[in-house]
């Protein structure tokens, strides 16, 4: 039998769509000294059946509330599978959109920490100014055009961006934040590697979440 493996640090980036966070997870998984997996959004909704899309992408606004039911369960399934990374010594960074703004509270982000209890996890809240998002949205970046709202002359900001900006954070505890809109994505990686390397232990936010 093998030994136990030392358990994998956990990042969990949390942020509105077009915030950052997934330019911030390729530079972890590029940078960061061993194996770093990347479950975040993007990974995700490629196992996820066409007819139950957006799943865990499902915007704050109750406007889905038949895949609620689901989404519950599909939040649980990948942060299961985070905890199995983590304890088999595999790193991992996860970049997603947490909130509770369905058309019911679903208890979700409260859950997902209990089911890495016992694991070093860091989270981190990526913030991002809304007009810099509407930039990155208006631009159509990495060619996602047609995947993002965008704003119009009538209403530059669209209310389901507005609510993305509230909601993603109201619940409003962090280990780290950093601030895509004053850092590069290097940056804000290094701040998280600092981090990491400095604190006195690898209890945080998430274990308070938990209980």
């Amino acid at each position: 039998m093998q030994p136990r493996a030392t358990p994998g640090q956990i990042i969990i980036l949390n942020g509105a769509p077009r915030s950052g966070k997934s330019s911030i997870a390729r530079v972890i998984q590029k940078s960061f000294d061993g194996v770093w997996m990347n479950l975040g959004v993007d990974a995700w909704a490629g196992v996820i059946p066409e007819k139950c899309r957006p799943g865990i992408g499902l915007r704050p606004g109750g406007e889905r509330p038949d895949l609620e039911p689901l989404i519950s369960v599909l939040y649980a399934a990948l942060y299961e599978s985070i905890a199995a990374h983590s304890r088999l010594g595999l790193n991992v960074v996860a970049d997603l959109g947490h909130h509770d703004a369905y058309s019911q509270p679903l208890g979700i982000l409260a859950d997902c920490a209990k089911r890495l209890e016992g694991l070093p996890v860091l989270f981190v809240g990526v913030k991002c100014p809304i007009g810099t998002i509407m930039d990155r949205r208006n631009a159509g970046q990495a060619g996602r055009e047609g995947r993002y709202l965008t704003g119009t002359k009538e209403e530059p900001v669209p209310a389901p961006v507005a609510r993305w900006q509230e909601a993603v954070h109201a619940h409003g505890e962090y280990d780290l934040q950093v601030d895509t809109g004053e850092a590069s994505a290097e940056a804000c990686a290094l701040a998280i590697a600092q981090y990491i390397r400095n604190r006195p232990t690898r209890t945080g936010v998430f274990d308070r979440i938990g209980r």
